[in-house]
């Protein structure tokens, strides 16, 4: 099954969606599943999995609200607060809802020792304990950061988002790859390949300049590790929906036709546990 692996949808509100800037005008409405829909028919879709964008547990109640309505929303990666002392009940409650895959949190935003802090590590490990996943959302500057986080989770259902975020527009790509080659020896971390057309030129980007980051990750990592994510309606900043998907198509087109099924919807249907 092709599975877009990152997706968001949203009732835009200006005051919660203040991280939505007034260059990124074209986002500032409502993204809901009568709008993905067509999107995922045009490209030979057939389901997805939609990520929290808000810290909140009204969008976790929203998005399975979504994912009772269609069944082509395979997965929800929600919200709850893992430092709260009642977090591992609220995982058990989200653990009723069948399509209630596992938890992220926007890790990006978080001052330096927040990732590493040894009271969020366990609120994570109690994900695992439930057979539920975690989507790390960082920089590439928080890499470092990352390694002792996974060192601590060893057994952890783990996926890095929009491969990081490196700078693709001004080409970072050296200190990047130095970290994420340390995380491909940690065989338990998956990668998804999304977010990557917004981190490079808005406007300009093409094919070239992101190919050498699809490489590295192709070379690191292997198929049964990497997903392919549109991060819609995002990525609307950057290009249409199906110029996202084209433009990872071709990255990988010279591999075997299996590779590219698993990154196009294998490897999400299995790390994600999708039905």
């Amino acid at each position: 099954m092709t599975i877009d692996s990152h997706q968001h949808f949203w009732k835009y509100d200006p005051v919660r969606d203040s991280w939505i800037t007034n260059d990124m005008d074209k986002i500032k409405e409502d993204f809901m599943p009568e709008d993905l829909k067509p999107l995922l028919d045009e490209n030979e879709i057939e389901g997805c999995v939609t990520v929290q964008a808000d810290q909140s547990e009204t969008e976790t109640e929203f998005l399975l609200g979504l994912s009772k309505e269609h069944d082509w929303i395979k997965g929800v990666v929600g919200w709850i607060d893992l430092l709260a002392d009642d977090h591992e009940q609220r995982l058990d409650h989200y653990k009723k809802h069948p399509k209630f895959k596992g938890v992220r949190h926007v890790l990006q935003a978080e001052p330096d020792g927040f990732i590493s802090n040894p009271r969020f590590i366990k609120g994570v490990a109690s994900l695992s304990k439930r057979d539920l996943t975690y989507d790390i959302l960082t920089h590439e500057k928080q890499l470092i950061e990352v390694l002792t986080f996974i060192n601590k989770l060893p057994t952890m259902n783990l996926v890095i988002d929009h491969i990081s975020k490196p700078n693709i527009k001004s080409k970072s790509f050296k200190l990047w790859s130095a970290h994420m080659k340390e995380v491909s020896t940690y065989k338990h971390v998956h990668i998804k390949l999304s977010g990557m057309v917004t981190e490079a030129d808005w406007h300009s980007w093409t094919i070239e300049d992101l190919k050498p980051y699809v490489d590295f990750c192709l070379e690191n990592f292997s198929p049964n590790r990497l997903m392919f994510g549109s991060d819609w309606p995002v990525s609307l900043v950057a290009g249409s929906y199906k110029k996202v998907v084209d433009a990872l198509k071709l990255c990988i087109k010279e591999l075997p036709q299996t590779d590219q099924d698993q990154i196009m919807g294998g490897t999400a249907m299995k790390f994600y546990n999708l039905k």
